[in-house]
């Protein structure tokens, strides 16, 4: 296999086990990813981990399917692509956080899967790439739309154009890479992070991970709508009742 999907208890991993082709995309991978972010429709879980086996997190697309996909017609080869697209939309609408735990770098379609995440980890030798043009190919799987959102213009435009590798020290300092790691012990502090939310309050942060999504695609007049509906129901639920409480209290709330 070369994918696996583990429970961890209150958080579930996808290991990328692909290690001797640097963690490329295969159909083992698309099942454990869209197998976690079903399960983890379950109340008990409180994250998923998107991680590496190998030394690479994800390299993109097998270049070998894509040089097998020539023979079919344009209609067959835009099915294959709504695969990734459809793991790409399940990763953005999971229900709790998802984080990506970055070894080595991600390329192409990896680079799409990671910035598809909430948050990113990132080994301090990690570099990301959008590797499409030296192929003679295009982005996919919502890269452009993730750069745009999170990168200045003339830096997109350089990664995709030419390919050029940025350093997760850089990716950091812009913001897309929320912490940085030692090399090898992304996963390490992606499980601390994975032990942060799982002692906050779950109801809260799907609510806040959807409006924040949301912010993207809405006018600010419909996201003053979405708050006010979230907060609403918020307001009135037992987290609130024990996160005010704690507060007030001078205590850690205890949101299980």
């Amino acid at each position: 296999m070369t994918a696996r999907l583990e429970d961890a208890g209150d958080r579930l991993i996808v290991w990328n086990g692909n290690t001797h082709k640097r963690g490329a995309l295969s159909e083992d991978l698309y099942r454990c990813i869209m197998e976690a972010m079903e399960g983890a429709r379950d109340p008990k879980i409180r994250s998923v981990i998107l991680t590496s086996e190998g030394p690479f997190f994800c390299a993109g697309g097998d270049l070998n399917v894509l040089i097998a996909r020539r023979d079919l017609s344009e209609a067959e080869r835009r099915d294959k692509i709504e695969g990734l697209h459809d793991l790409v939309r399940a990763i953005r609408a999971c229900p709790v956080p998802v984080i990506a735990a970055v070894e080595g770098g991600a390329a192409g379609a990896g680079l799409s899967l990671a910035l598809a995440c909430d948050l990113i980890v990132a080994a301090e030798d990690a570099k990301f790439t959008a590797a499409y043009v030296k192929a003679g190919l295009v982005p996919d799987g919502g890269l452009t739309a993730h750069l745009a959102r999170v990168l200045p213009r003339p830096l997109a435009m350089e990664m995709c154009l030419l390919a050029r590798p940025v350093e997760a020290a850089q990716m950091h300092s812009l913001g897309v890479v929320n912490h940085l790691s030692a090399s090898g012990q992304a996963m390490a502090l992606a499980s601390a992070l994975a032990d942060r939310l799982a002692a906050g309050p779950r109801a809260a942060q799907t609510a806040i991970r959807k409006l924040v999504s949301d912010a993207y695609e809405t006018s600010e007049a419909e996201q003053l709508d979405h708050e006010r509906d979230a907060m609403a129901h918020a307001s009135g639920a037992d987290e609130a009742a024990e996160g005010i409480a704690a507060f007030l209290e001078k205590r850690a709330p205890n949101y299980r």
